[in-house]
């Protein structure tokens, strides 16, 4: 042992302060292993979930649900009990339009809504999914709604009157809800469906995952940062299940009775929207009342249904429409003789639900890598990383064989007369694009393609199908990403939070060194000033920047972005596109813009926070953050509002931060509060920290929680 220690000792005084440091840490972090180890042999394995007797919800001032129960069922039926507490009318009503039934009980506003869950066949569906569950996860469905139920009916007070006709639920509207929400609005938009277009949608993410080597405790770091709507289902609902064989802290989305981004004591995940082509629209020949394929004449399979439609006065129209399926799936929308017919991934896997469900229940990679190997969940890249060190990107989803074309050829429209053009199987598991612990120490994904999850690369394009994702595509924000992470060589876990809200913009480092001298030379009296506020500017989206309102409102002025003079390329992906391709158009756009914004607010350099606002229920705070077309990671999207300002309605809403460290630490915050009901004091109550840039404390252990105790509840 001397011996060690000397040698130890010597490399130590030879080594530089930082990594002196470095050892200290790492010697303290193994002394603190050991003694855990001495420990647990001197007192036995501790598990709280080993203790329970009966099922409590303890609610922490944050208005989280810690729930810890006595057996599985029991955890299910308080997580849906917690669920309406915060959330019930919303869920009532998402459950209500899962049903296709929405105008039956709250009127015409539905319409759209119910012909769109019935043409995709969700409630029909949704009854085939329910039996096709496994016994126990069955048993599991039905205690959730149970506790929806059980809530209703001991605190129907406070159910809004309107939403009440829902009730009862039953397990099979948990999976109608599920496959509306993950099938046919994530992984299809319907509002991109209704126009067979391919914009981009807002929905999007950022996912860090850091290896010991990088990080500078020596333990492994995971970041979850989805960005989605503040509204409807896309709300985050933050939670702690306890129970025998899981303790798992997270967030799922309102009326998803598992977590969907979550950890435990030895991993944790968390998904980004993947570039990932899971649908398809085909174009049909339409034929003596059938349609062409393969020189044949085929008749559709149609279906006859009826809506039913609330009237103002109570009363109930009935609407009958027919659903008309062709091989390709049904027909969404026709013209003349050609219609067009929507092919979507995953229908035939039931199972989304119990492999989140799995995943949260794993303690290692091999647990793990077995519960996402089926596949059940359609979309989503996969960052993960655990107590072991492991880190992990994974590109999953249900992915169609196709036996020609690129990406950018699945995104048109394709024919549909041939079976040439007609998938019927996807890629198993192990054809996904993933890599486990890459030299680098880091992977990011920021819904850019699997290739640039880190460099050097990691994941080689040309080693898939090329119509797995599409290629040159790093968007800034996802540059700005991974600059963040490969500039720092030994992140700790404060930095890592630190990063998560950088409101620097890509953008303007890539565009400022060519717009501020073409407008001071080209330029006039306004676009000389408009230059200066530039120059002086942070390039940042903080509350108090100044100048960030003006560079955005010429972004939006330009008609030439994103095109640049040098366009985005493999081999220089974080110092391209680059160049304004006409500084004329430029400089007369940022002239238009300075007018604009010095009329609307009276300065040029009116600070990001005072046109730019966070307001949820009451609360009125000035912004940071913005659009991540700007190269901002601090993602928010705004909204107009009839006072001339922007309303915060879409970005970062639930953000963890994690090290696998002995305890976990973790920090979380859930941006406009964990509740909606009406009178709750968790509606935007966090909201003043995401003002402040910060995150709160986890708290896991009941002691933590105890000290935090605004309520508690026992079953």
């Amino acid at each position: 042992m001397a011996q060690y220690l000397n040698l130890f000792s010597s490399s130590y005084r030879n080594s530089s302060r930082k990594r002196q440091r470095k050892f200290t840490k790492r010697l303290v972090r193994l002394f603190s292993i050991g003694l855990s180890i001495i420990f647990a042999l001197l007192i036995g394995t501790h598990s709280p979930a080993t203790e329970i007797r009966k099922t409590e919800i303890l609610w922490d001032t944050y208005g989280i649900p810690h729930i810890y129960a006595k057996d599985i069922e029991s955890l299910f039926h308080a997580f849906g009990w917690s669920q309406m507490q915060s959330h019930g009318d919303l869920i009532l009503r998402l459950y209500g339009q899962a049903r296709g039934k929405a105008a039956e009980y709250w009127g015409e506003d539905y319409l759209e809504s119910d012909r769109w869950v019935r043409t995709m066949g969700v409630p029909k569906r949704a009854s085939e999914w329910y039996k096709a569950q496994s016994p126990a996860f069955r048993r599991y469905l039905d205690a959730f709604a149970a506790g929806i139920n059980d809530y209703a009916k001991e605190h129907g007070d406070r159910i809004d009157d309107q939403v009440e006709a829902v009730l009862p639920i039953d397990g099979v509207d948990l999976l109608a809800h599920t496959q509306r929400v993950l099938n046919f609005t994530f992984l299809v938009d319907p509002y991109r469906v209704a126009s067979v277009t391919q914009t981009e949608r807002s929905l999007g993410s950022n996912g860090w995952a850091i290896a010991p080597s990088r990080s500078e405790s020596g333990n492994a770091m995971l970041l979850a940062n989805p960005h989605l709507p503040w509204s409807d289902f896309f709300l985050w609902y933050e939670a702690q299940l306890t129970a025998p064989g899981i303790n798992a802290y997270g967030a799922s989305l309102v009326g998803i009775p598992v977590l969907t981004i979550a950890f435990n004591d030895n991993l944790g995940w968390t998904h980004t929207v993947n570039r990932h082509d899971g649908w398809d629209a085909y174009e049909l020949t339409l034929v003596n009342g059938g349609y062409r394929f393969d020189g044949n004449v085929r008749a559709f399979d149609t279906e006859e249904q009826t809506l039913k439609v609330r009237k103002d006065d109570g009363s109930l129209h009935k609407e009958p429409f027919a659903v008309r399926h062709s091989l390709h799936g049904p027909v969404i929308t026709q013209k003349d003789d050609k219609a067009i017919a929507l092919r979507v991934v995953g229908l035939d896997q039931p199972g989304a639900l119990e492999q989140w469900w799995n995943m949260a229940r794993a303690n290692n990679l091999a647990e793990f890598e077995a519960a996402i190997a089926p596949v059940q969940i359609p979309m989503f890249t996969v960052m993960y990383a655990d107590r072991d060190g492991h880190i992990m990107h994974l590109f999953n989803g249900r992915v169609p064989v196709k036996k020609e074309g690129d990406f950018e050829y699945w995104e048109g429209i394709i024919p549909g007369d041939t079976s040439t053009t007609l998938w019927t199987q996807t890629h198993p598991y192990q054809d996904l694009p993933r890599v486990l612990d890459p030299p680098s120490g880091w992977l990011q994904n920021a819904n850019d393609p699997p290739w640039t999850t880190t460099f050097p690369v990691a994941i080689a394009a040309d080693d898939y199908p090329p119509y797995m994702s599409p290629r040159n595509l790093m968007d800034f924000r996802a540059q700005r990403s991974a600059r963040m992470l490969m500039e720092d060589e030994q992140i700790s876990f404060d930095e890592m939070v630190e990063y998560k809200h950088s409101t620097h913009m890509e953008l303007a480092d890539r565009m400022l060194d060519d717009l501020i001298p073409a407008a001071r030379q080209q330029g006039g009296e306004l676009a000389r000033r408009a230059a200066d506020v530039l120059d002086a500017w942070d390039k940042k989206a903080d509350a108090d920047s100044r100048g960030a309102v003006l560079f955005a409102t010429w972004v939006e002025q330009t008609d030439f972005l994103p095109t640049f003079t040098t366009p985005w390329s493999e081999d220089s992906p974080l110092t391209t596109p680059d160049g304004l391709p006409d500084s004329t158009a430029a400089v007369k756009a940022l002239e238009a813009a300075a007018a604009k914004v010095e009329a609307a607010y009276g300065s040029l350099d009116v600070p990001w926070g005072e046109v730019f606002r966070l307001r949820y229920g009451d609360v009125d705070l000035p912004a940071n953050g913005g659009p991540g077309y700007l190269g901002i990671f601090r993602v928010l999207n705004f909204a107009p509002t009839e006072d001339g300002h922007f309303q915060a309605v879409e970005g970062d809403s639930y953000v963890a931060a994690i090290e696998f460290s002995n305890p976990v630490r973790a920090k979380a915050l859930t941006s406009y509060g964990n509740a909606t009901q009406p009178h709750s004091p968790y509606q935007g109550d966090q909201l003043q920290r995401f003002a402040q840039k910060q995150l709160r404390q986890v708290w896991r252990s009941r002691q933590e929680i105890k000290a935090h105790l605004a309520a508690r509840e026992v079953f």
